[in-house]
């Protein structure tokens, strides 16, 4: 075989391989991607679970005067998860973790492979080679400058779905602490998916377009000081949906 056509083909089937893994940014392209979160709840009538798909788009940026300089800006489109369960309560798991306001946006390239061989740009795609459903592991490792941290989105809870001011934080690890015996978490699953974005939230929670339009927490916090609120009184109308005020 000519040797053109064979450096042809292999370019063809190269070019065909970027594409599938949505790599070889020549032009410092990021790509965009969707994954699915799931909670699961077992409960004394049975197991319980409730799921939503989340887009992250990304973009590389170059911060400051040098060129060299590179970053990634993220931004998440989506809903929290809702887990209805037994006794007319529901549980929230939020786009955002307990240490983390923009969890959502980092939890699959936190799960995805690192090459060491790899730039900073080559890293980015690298959330496309995770196949299948993935659990949740309870904590992340320590890391660079992070200290060990939660792998969980945050959990939540009303005391009544009609007054945002009754939100309360659930703990992962003792759900029957909130909603009774015999009920505790099973795991929390994400998976890359092609399936189109979760809506409709606004029809379990009624006051949360109008509460966003006054940009306020759902619990107003009697800190002056953001340091001393409590995590709770700082869960806004964002960590529940992103596409009512775009």
């Amino acid at each position: 075989m000519n040797k053109f056509v064979r450096l042809a083909r292999s370019l063809v089937g190269l070019a065909a391989l970027c594409l599938v893994l949505g790599g070889c940014r020549s032009d410092g392209h990021a790509p965009d991607y969707r994954y699915r979160l799931t909670v699961e709840v077992d409960t004394p009538e049975g197991l319980k679970s409730g799921s939503s798909v989340i887009e992250v788009e990304q973009r590389l940026v170059r911060p400051g005067s040098s060129p060299a300089n590179m970053a990634v800006e993220r931004r998440v489109r989506g809903e929290a998860v809702a887990v209805e369960l037994p006794g007319g309560r529901t549980l929230f798991a939020l786009l955002r973790s307990d240490n983390n306001v923009e969890w959502a946006s980092y939890v699959m390239q936190t799960l995805a492979p690192h090459i060491d061989s790899e730039s900073f740009a080559q890293q980015l795609d690298n959330m496309l080679l995770l196949k299948g459903e993935i659990v949740l592991p309870r904590t992340f490792p320590p890391v660079g400058h992070l200290n060990e941290r939660s792998a969980y989105p945050m959990l939540v809870t009303f005391g009544d779905l009609d007054d945002p001011t009754s939100v309360e934080e659930v703990d992962p690890d003792d759900l029957a602490a909130t909603f009774g015996k015999g009920i505790s978490l099973k795991r929390i699953t994400v998976q890359m998916t092609d399936d189109p974005l979760t809506a409709g939230i606004e029809r379990r929670l009624g006051w949360l377009e109008a509460h966003g339009r006054h940009h306020a927490s759902l619990k107003p916090s009697g800190s002056r000081y953001l340091n001393e609120a409590q995590l709770i009184n700082l869960v806004t109308h964002g960590d529940f949906s992103t596409e009512l005020f775009k």
